[in-house]
């Protein structure tokens, strides 16, 4: 992807070494980095993020500045196609419609542009604030994957199994805010 997505609050555009500092800023937030753990070293994290050839990182930008980071891979496989999406955004900006507004029009490229039938994503059971913004951008629960991804504390917990249909797209118009 080369050029920038633009949502209703949100434009996406490919993130680059010159947005490390900004996105490790929003990843050592305590709010962020219950959810998305790592080690002592988060630029080299993500940087390592960018680097990767089979996911797609693109920098959040609201309002000029970096909010967050949403990523996005794809299985290739032709009987089991669909890509997948990660996000994570500044607690600064949460509850305004951002993280919605960047699934919605991330799912929306991903179809119409990639040629995708079905996107997934899989919050933690327990981060009710991701799964109610996922399903204002049309996911619909699937069901829930067990001991699915190890915590900061080192436990294992649930996941959640989320995914948009092409035909489950919602207006890009609703459920902004």
């Amino acid at each position: 992807m080369q050029t920038a997505l633009h949502g209703i609050l949100v434009t996406l555009r490919p993130a680059t070494a010159a947005d490390i500092p900004a996105l490790v800023a929003v990843r050592e937030t305590p709010e962020v980095r219950r959810w998305w753990r790592g080690g002592p070293d988060l630029s080299a994290e993500v940087a390592e993020d960018l680097a990767d050839p089979d996911t797609r990182t693109l920098a959040i930008v609201y309002r000029g500045r970096v909010a967050g980071a949403i990523q996005w891979a794809a299985e290739t496989e032709p009987d089991y196609r669909h890509a997948n999406i990660d996000i994570f955004l500044d607690p600064a900006v949460h509850g305004r419609g951002i993280g919605t507004d960047a699934v919605r029009t991330l799912a929306r490229y991903l179809v119409t542009e990639q040629g995708h039938h079905r996107v997934v994503i899989d919050p933690a059971v327990d981060n009710t604030a991701a799964i109610r913004s996922y399903t204002k951008a049309g996911f619909r629960p699937v069901g829930v994957m067990r001991q699915y991804e190890r915590g900061p504390d080192g436990s294992w917990h649930d996941n959640l199994l989320m995914d948009l249909l092409a035909d489950d797209l919602s207006d890009p118009g609703r459920d902004a805010r």
